[in-house]
């Protein structure tokens, strides 16, 4: 489809460690990414492409009125893969910057639990890795970055207060508010069912996809697809729910309500 469009070769999907036995709203939205990566390429190798769900866009139109493009799917060539790490110092939603924002203001620097991990690189690392992933890339892949070892939160925040001239718990006092529904104290890279190959690079390694039916799915996500342009708010979690089993949005439900009575 977006070869046949746009000329498009290769489309990478970055995905992330949290879509591992997701057990959060995010986590489970990327896996649901992955798997629409594996379907898109198992149906294009197949000569299948024409099974696939249109692409919808909003127009400008001031109704919101959605127009779906299909496309020629003849001919499509496109091949989809996924790579798939942990998080990225000084990217959009990286927790440095909001630690250096409460350092400046005085603190207190928050961490949801003491004992939190997280597996870290850097820009160029990760930009480097992930074009380096596509040349290996058949096609449906899932590639798994080597991130090191996992680094604990509160040594991180714990070591920019100490960078900022500042002490722990003396000048700048740290807050422990509590994991977050769905919240993990670690990521996992891989999901149990998938084992690693390896790479000509030893930090990229490609997952054994965990098998599914591509054709269940994609009436999955036509399913999901209607109740998201309909605005069902309420029924989107429990049809995620149904798609990746791991996520149990009641546990959400029931947060959010001890959230509400204690407010």
């Amino acid at each position: 489809l977006c070869g046949k469009m746009n000329g498009c070769k290769r489309f990478v999907l970055i995905s992330t460690d949290k879509d591992v036995n997701s057990t959060n709203i995010m986590g489970a939205s990327k896996r649901l990414c992955e798997m629409i990566i594996q379907s898109f390429d198992k149906k294009i190798r197949e000569g299948r492409a024409a099974d696939l769900p249109p692409f919808y866009i909003h127009t400008e139109d001031e109704d919101g009125s959605m127009c779906a493009i299909t496309g020629d799917p003849d001919g499509a060539e496109t091949r989809f893969i996924a790579v798939r790490f942990g998080n990225v110092l000084g990217s959009n939603g990286s927790v440095l910057p909001l630690f250096k924002k409460q350092i400046q203001n005085g603190g207190p620097v928050t961490v949801t639990h003491p004992d939190i991990i997280r597996y870290f690189m850097t820009i160029p690392e990760a930009t480097a890795l992930v074009l380096q992933a596509d040349t290996y890339a058949n096609g449906g892949e899932i590639f798994v970055l080597d991130m090191g070892s996992p680094v604990k939160i509160d040594t991180l925040d714990r070591n920019v207060i100490r960078l900022s001239g500042l002490k722990p718990d003396e000048d700048i006092r740290i807050v422990y508010t509590g994991l977050r529904v769905g919240e993990k104290l670690y990521e996992e890279k891989l999901m149990s069912e998938e084992g690693l190959r390896t790479t000509p690079n030893k930090l990229i390694h490609i997952g054994s996809p965990v098998p599914f039916d591509a054709d269940v799915f994609i009436e999955q996500l036509n399913k999901l697809m209607k109740a998201a342009y309909e605005g069902r708010e309420d029924t989107m979690c429990d049809l995620v729910s149904e798609v990746v089993t791991t996520y149990h949005p009641e546990k959400a439900r029931d947060f959010a309500h001890k959230v509400k009575a204690y407010q």
